[in-house]
C-alpha cells in the first residue's frame, strides 16, 4: 500500500473499536503515526495500538473523554510531545441514547447534555486544541464522523440526530475559519454493521437488522467499518486537497428513500 501519509501524525478519537479502529489502522498502513484514544475500553484500545505498531509506525495510547476540554488538550499535547506535529484529526468519538422520535419524554436534559457533550462540544474542543499544530502542518486535515441522521433528522433519537446536524454546521463554520491552512470535512454514514450492534442486540438480532437495512436501501447492501474508514482516509489524504466543507453521505443510497420519513 502506498505510504502517502508517511511521517504524518494523526489523532483518532474513539478508536478502540468500530469505525475509529479501522481508521487508525488505515492511517498506520499509509505511514502515519497514530494517537489511539479511548474513554473506557482500554483492552480493545491496547489491541488497536499494537496493530498500529505492527504496521511499522508508532502508536500512542491515550485515555481521554472528549467532552472534557482538559482531556482534549491532553490528547493534543501527547501527540506534540511525542512527534512535535499534528497533521490529521479524526473526530470519531460519539454516543447516543435510543428513544423513539415521537416519545418526547424519553430524553432528559442530562441525556441531551451528554450526547451534545461528546458529539458536538467534543469535536469543537479537539479542533480548538489542535488548530495551531494543524495550521503549522501546512496540509492539515480534519474529518468529522457525523451521520446521515444529521442530514435527514432520523436515527437513534432526536438528540442524536440534532447533535449530528450541529456537527455538520460546525464542519461548515470551521472549514471557513480554518482555511486556507486546514481542510475540514465530514462523513455521514447510515447503518454500519459493527460489533457494537451484536454486542447490544445479540448476534441473531444484529443479522436481522443488517438484512432489513440492506433491503431498505437502493444498493441492497450495508456498510462496514472499513467502508467508512476508506472515505475518511480519502478526505484526510492529499488526494482531497481541494475538498473542504463537504458532507459525504455513505448510506448505500438510503437517504434517497427518506423524504417524509416519520421516525
Amino acid at each position: 500500500m502506498e505510504q502517502q501519509l508517511k511521517g504524518k501524525v494523526a489523532i483518532v478519537t474513539g478508536s478502540a473499536s468500530g469505525i475509529g479502529a479501522s481508521v487508525a489502522l488505515g492511517l498506520a498502513r499509509r505511514g502515519a503515526n497514530v494517537v489511539v484514544n479511548y474513554s473506557r475500553n482500554e483492552k480493545d484500545a491496547k489491541d488497536v495500538a499494537e496493530q498500529v505498531k505492527a504496521a511499522g509506525v508508532r502508536a500512542l495510547l491515550v485515555q481521554a473523554d472528549v467532552a472534557r476540554d482538559e482531556d482534549c488538550r491532553k490528547l493534543a499535547d501527547a501527540a506534540l510531545k511525542a512527534w512535535g506535529r499534528i497533521d490529521i484529526l479524526v473526530n470519531n468519538a460519539g454516543t447516543t441514547k435510543f428513544a423513539a422520535h415521537t416519545d418526547l419524554a424519553a430524553l432528559s436534559s442530562d441525556d441531551w447534555q451528554t450526547i451534545y457533550g461528546v458529539n458536538v462540544i467534543g469535536p469543537f474542543q479537539m479542533m480548538r486544541a489542535c488548530v495551531d499544530a494543524l495550521k503549522a502542518s501546512g496540509d492539515g486535515a480534519v474529518v468529522n464522523v457525523s451521520s446521515v441522521a444529521g442530514v435527514m433528522g432520523v436515527g437513534s433519537s432526536i438528540a442524536y440526530a440534532a447533535s449530528k446536524g450541529a456537527l455538520n454546521t460546525l464542519t461548515l463554520s470551521l472549514a471557513r475559519a480554518f482555511a486556507p491552512e486546514i481542510r475540514v470535512n465530514a462523513v455521514c454514514p447510515g447503518y454500519v454493521a459493527t460489533p457494537w450492534f451484536s454486542g447490544r442486540f445479540g448476534e441473531e438480532n444484529s443479522k436481522r437488522i443488517a438484512s432489513q437495512q440492506a433491503d431498505a436501501n437502493p444498493l441492497k447492501r450495508v456498510a462496514y467499518a472499513e467502508d467508512i474508514a476508506d472515505a475518511v482516509l480519502f478526505l484526510a489524504s492529499p488526494a482531497a486537497r481541494n475538498i473542504s466543507g463537504e458532507f459525504l453521505l455513505i448510506d448505500s443510497g438510503m437517504h434517497l428513500n427518506m423524504t417524509g420519513t416519520k421516525r
